[in-house]
């Protein structure tokens, strides 16, 4: 008996030292209540809105212009709060909303995905790849899947955490370290993939965006990152895998857990009727893609350029959006025909608009995001902007790897406490964008950086909205462990792979590789 109170003594005293996190504990929850007092993403675009009216009312009365190297033109500050700015703006809010390019292109690509996702497919799809792996390759592959999940939206962040949490479990290894290390793949590898995907078409909508407003600069198309996402998704399995085995599994293993919550292999294993859904939805899979390939790869194929004959730029590129959203679909339909979770066509539409009920937040929050941009630029202060930070780029000589780091740290920093990718892309891309062209770096370039330190902290952020649902699967298996604890053994993945994506992007600068089809780092 009292040999068995000294064990819970010292399993409470162990408990209890990893719930008072040294030194991270203070800031951890400094950020936590900074990020709570942050307003929605919405009010702050309002206030921005209002503070770039009363900017360009004080820019226009004092005289502040620009002149355009590249013409000579000199650009003036435009009077948003004149008779004129009201008017336009009364006219054009609807048509700023209605036309904003990132709007149709996310709604359309996430329908298709929606199909995928609530068939049963992207999870089951999921599960098969990690449960199918040998143990020696099966770190790398979390990550590489946990990264790869975001295809579907945050399909990965949801699914690949308790499924690395059995498997470290079976190889005899704290679940609470394989809980660390899917939810670190998932977050700080939010960004990276092997195929196209949500984020790559949202982020380049609001590119284009802006893009479409500054001469003799194309749009911005959703493969324009993805050779280098390519690369990122290896590395971050490779790295991933390293930092899970030096830092997490040795850390975890000071950590009780309660070997009773650990779930039931038999409980994830895919059922027949599963097995049945995946080879259905390959062969459709396969058929739509030879269909595709018959469409793009022969000589004088309709989705090539008519005129060139090439695919940079070409129909297939710019169709792209309606081209993914069949490639989820199709699948994601005869998957859930074989398992039984579409049992008639209105399903599927059932699907597309439970879908678009969890993006009516993202609806809203575009509607105040297009008349920033749109303000921005009729005020001229983003020209004016661009070709001033341009100047005091290059008379200081910020223009290379010191100032893309530096880039990158700052959108890290802000994204712990505003976790809104598109939100923060769409306050960064109207400066950044035309200010780097006017020293000739490719804005597909530029939203690569601010990809990088977009993702790289989501792991470490305690007001990321899944962090709580990391919590809960943790205190499964130890009801006793802190935010700061977690915190901690997060913190390893956000430095060290951000650092190997730093030195990535270096090599791809001083190699000048493509980043993505058809476009490189310059313009």
């Amino acid at each position: 008996m009292n040999k068995k109170n000294t064990n819970k003594q010292a399993t409470n005293h162990e408990n209890a030292s990893f719930t008072e996190t040294t030194g991270s504990s203070g800031i951890v929850r400094w950020i936590e209540k900074l990020g709570n007092k942050l307003p929605h993403p919405f009010w702050i675009f309002v206030w921005i809105c209002i503070f770039v009216i009363v900017l360009s009312g004080i820019t226009s009365f004092l005289g502040v212009s620009a002149t355009d190297p590249s013409t000579g033109e000199v650009i003036e500050a435009q009077n948003l709060l004149s008779g004129q700015g009201l008017r336009r703006f009364v006219q054009e809010m609807v048509t700023n909303f209605a036309h904003f390019a990132p709007f149709g292109l996310v709604l359309v690509m996430l329908m298709g995905v929606s199909i995928a996702e609530r068939s049963g497919l992207l999870a089951a799809a999921m599960r098969k790849v990690v449960f199918a792996v040998p143990n020696k390759i099966v770190f790398p592959v979390i990550f590489i899947i946990g990264a790869s999940g975001n295809i579907g939206s945050d399909a990965g962040v949801v699914i690949i955490p308790p499924i690395a949490a059995l498997i470290f479990s079976q190889m005899r290894i704290n679940p609470i370290a394989g809980l660390v290390a899917g939810y670190a793949g998932a977050t700080a590898g939010f960004t990276a993939n092997l195929v196209i995907a949500g984020t790559d078409v949202l982020l380049a909508g609001i590119s284009s965006s802006i893009t479409e407003q500054m001469t003799g600069v194309g749009e911005v198309s959703a493969t324009a990152n993805w050779y280098f996402m390519i690369a990122s998704t290896v590395l971050l399995g490779v790295v991933g895998a390293i930092i899970v085995t030096r830092f997490t599994i040795p850390r975890c293993k000071k950590i009780p857990y309660d070997p009773s919550a650990v779930a039931s292999a038999d409980e994830n294993v895919s059922s027949h009727q599963e097995k049945k859904g995946l080879h259905h939805a390959g062969i459709a899979l396969s058929v739509y893609i030879i269909f595709i390939a018959l469409l793009v790869i022969p000589a004088g194929a309709p989705l090539r350029d008519p005129e060139t004959g090439g695919l940079v730029p070409s129909p297939f590129l710019r169709g792209l959006i309606p081209i993914l959203f069949f490639f989820f679909a199709i699948p994601g339909y005869f998957f859930g025909k074989a398992t039984g979770t579409v049992k008639k066509s209105n399903d599927v539409l059932k699907f597309m608009e439970n879908g678009m009920k969890e993006m009516s937040g993202y609806i809203v929050l575009m509607l105040v995001v297009a008349q920033f941009i749109n303000l921005f630029n009729w005020s001229q202060l983003d020209s004016i902007l661009a070709i001033s930070g341009a100047q005091f780029l290059q008379a200081t000589g910020l223009t290379g790897p010191f100032m893309f780091t530096l880039f990158m740290m700052i959108v890290a920093g802000i994204n712990i406490f505003m976790g809104s990718g598109s939100a923060k892309w769409a306050i960064f891309a109207p400066v950044f964008i035309p200010m780097l062209a006017q020293i000739d770096f490719n804005p597909a370039f530029v939203q690569l950086m601010y990809r990088v330190g977009d993702s790289i902290t989501n792991c470490i952020s305690p007001i990321y909205p899944y962090f709580p649902l990391l919590l809960g699967w943790i205190h499964k298996y130890n009801k006793n462990l802190g935010i700061g604890t977690v915190i901690s053994l997060l913190l390893p993945y956000a430095i060290i792979l951000f650092v190997m994506w730093v030195i990535l992007l270096f090599v791809w600068f001083y190699l000048e590789l493509p980043i993505g089809v058809g476009e490189g780092i310059y313009l």
